[in-house]
């Protein structure tokens, strides 16, 4: 079946329409002037996403699945969970109604735009959330999920939000660290082109080892083969898997000229370990033997002025000064990304792209003042792999000076992970509240062995810390940190992890 299958006046049932997956199955034929009706068992007040329907013209049964909704539908799509033997589809079989799966709408309403992809370990929310502020500064409307609180990067939701009304897609790609969730995203999509930020170690927990993560991640690469490519040239994984998929399509490349903070060693794609000199984790200046070495990049920054916030970007055919109200090395590479992005695939000028990025304020959890309190700045971060938490909280020392961190994350990649992100704490940090579980079992694994931390971490319930919930840390563990980080000696207190921005609204208590 294609889309001109269906008359226009042919009545949708959506079942489960408070739902991620149903909500935007409903909008979308919505927008392609069908008519629907919904159905929920969550009340109106429970409607999770309800406030993404506002100014549909759908007509949604709350509570229940009556008789009238199933009379009215002429097709009935419900969500991927709901299992087959569920009363539902007696009362669907019996009524002989036609049942289209998630997946068939899918198929059958094909994307009807331009959509660019922005996948990487880092950076991505920052970088799609740009993007898009451009786009809407110059009239040009991306298609947005509008699900409140979801990030909607992985599964269904990139899939589905290409389908929605807009002018373009603007897609943030992710994978949780599970193979064939990108090749699916890139292929349902229809990419044009696309960005990679970096990539370095993240969700290695359910994955062999880091190549294997970075092969999860290459699947964008080969999805868009034949296409455009614009990547952080100074990545070498990146670089490599370019290399090692003989990718064919054009790659646009960028980078920075900054001098390196340090070297670390990186899995080159051959096998090999190579010493990186580190301009941020995992990228910068490399060699290795099986001959992947730094390129020349198109676009590079210069004369980076981070104090000003200023820099200079030479392009394939000028140089322009750059005005950022951002912080930190890591959003130059960002921005440069999203200069190259702004230009290729949204085709805009780049003085029009510059001033949109001159009143760029960031992202909310990431870099966010949220509070002060007896005169010491709280400050919150999504940072939640090594490579993340190292590169972020570099950067605030590098503006601070002394930092107090507050470690709410438990890693993805296992208890690995968890000791290499409060290593990366400890390197940067005057002192370091542990506040979720993870974090405090190292802490007492570190005091336990007689280290010499002289006072540098904070851990006042070594005998009674216990798990509890998936995020890392609790609203209240989060809380707990704050309060014990402004009792130090510390004017600057980054509070690092996903719970941390999520219950970042308990400064209000404090």
């Amino acid at each position: 079946m294609i889309e001109s299958d269906f008359p226009k006046d042919t009545t949708f049932g959506v079942i489960g329409i408070c739902g991620a997956n149903c909500n935007l199955v409903a909008r979308i034929l919505k927008d392609r002037g069908f008519n629907v009706v919904g159905t929920d068992m969550s009340s109106s007040e429970d409607c999770r996403f309800k406030k993404s329907l506002e100014g549909y013209d759908i007509e949604i049964f709350y509570g229940s699945h009556p008789k009238e909704f199933f009379e009215k539908a002429d097709y009935v799509i419900p969500p991927i969970s709901l299992p087959k033997t569920a009363k539902v589809f007696d009362i669907i079989k019996e009524k002989n109604i036609p049942i289209l799966e998630v997946n068939d709408v899918i198929d059958i309403f094909k994307v009807n735009k331009p959509v660019f992809g922005i996948t990487g370990t880092n950076g991505k929310t920052t970088t799609t959330t740009l993007l898009k502020k451009i786009a809407y500064d110059n009239n040009i409307l991306p298609a947005e999920h509008n699900l409140d609180k979801m990030q909607g990067n992985a599964e269904y939701i990139p899939i589905l939000q290409s389908r929605l009304k807009g002018d373009v897609g603007i897609l943030e790609v992710g994978t949780f660290g599970v193979p064939g969730t990108i090749e699916r995203i890139v292929k349902n999509t229809d990419l044009t082109s696309g960005l990679i930020t970096n990539i370095t170690p993240d969700h290695l927990n359910d994955l062999g080892g880091f190549m294997d993560y970075a092969h999860v991640k290459a699947e964008f690469i080969k999805g868009l083969n034949g296409k455009q490519l614009i990547v952080n040239g100074q990545d070498p994984t990146i670089m490599g898997l370019l290399k090692e998929l003989n990718f064919e399509g054009e790659v646009i490349t960028f980078g920075v000229d900054e001098t390196p903070v340090g070297v670390a060693p990186k899995e080159c794609v051959c096998g090999r370990n190579m010493d990186v000199k580190e301009i941020i984790s995992g990228s910068g200046y490399y060699f290795c033997n099986c001959g992947l070495t730094t390129p020349q990049v198109d676009y590079v920054a210069t004369n980076i002025d981070l104090d000003n916030r200023t820099f200079e970007l030479h392009t394939p055919s000028e140089k322009l000064q750059v005005k950022m109200l951002l912080d930190g090395i890591h959003n130059v590479y960002n921005i440069v990304g999203v200069i190259i992005a702004a230009h290729e695939f949204l085709k805009l000028p780049y003085d029009k792209i510059l001033s949109s990025i001159a009143t760029f304020t960031g992202v909310p959890g990431r870099m966010e003042k949220i509070g002060v309190i007896d005169g010491k700045d709280i400050i919150v971060d999504f940072a939640h792999n090594p490579a993340g938490v190292e590169t972020v909280l570099r950067e605030f020392k590098k503006l601070y000076g002394d930092i107090t961190t507050v470690i709410t994350i438990s890693s993805e990649s296992g208890e690995e992970g968890d000791l290499e992100i409060f290593d990366k704490v400890l390197e940067f940090s005057k002192y370091i509240v542990p506040a979720s579980f993870a974090s405090q079992k190292i802490a007492s694994n570190k005091i336990n062995n007689c280290h010499d931390f002289d006072g540098r971490i904070v851990l006042t319930h070594i005998d009674d810390f216990v798990k509890k919930g998936t995020l890392g840390a609790t609203f209240d563990e989060v809380q707990e940190g704050i309060s014990q980080a402004i009792q130090l000696d510390c004017n600057k207190i980054v509070v690092i992890g996903e719970a941390a921005t999520k219950f970042k609204n308990c400064i209000n208590n404090l």
